[in-house]
């Protein structure tokens, strides 16, 4: 179960990392295509925020990675908890504020991290 509960970790991660690179580096391009019903003309204007939305991204990724590499069994547990907890929270929020897609895509693998990581919690000394 733990080598799972890393996996999806580092998924979640990896999205993280993507959804930083494309509001902070590829807003006016490739996100385009990934954000189709957001109208065309406003990228240009909302790039600098968009920047801003990928940094807060990129500080979840961290803390996602950091959580992998951290040695001490608790303290990952308790680290990818407060992470993940915070993945979901944004994809609840996202996903009632912007886009049920947003639930989904981001809300769904964090929600099933944070089960993993609390059955390994569970059996922590």
């Amino acid at each position: 179960m733990t080598i799972t509960a890393k996996i999806i970790l580092g998924f979640v991660a990896f999205l993280h990392l993507y959804f930083l690179w494309l509001e902070m580096f590829a807003w006016t391009t490739k996100a385009k295509k990934v954000f189709r019903s957001f109208p065309k003309d406003l990228f240009e204007p909302t790039k600098a925020m968009a920047a801003n939305q990928g940094l807060y991204n990129g500080f979840l990724a961290a803390g996602l990675i950091w959580a992998l590499i951290i040695k001490n069994t608790y303290w990952q547990c308790n680290i990818a908890l407060f992470f993940l907890a915070c993945v979901l929270i944004a994809g609840i929020y996202g996903g009632f504020s912007v886009s049920k897609k947003i639930m989904i895509v981001q809300g769904v693998p964090a929600l099933l991290g944070l089960v993993l990581w609390i059955f390994i919690k569970v059996d922590l000394p």
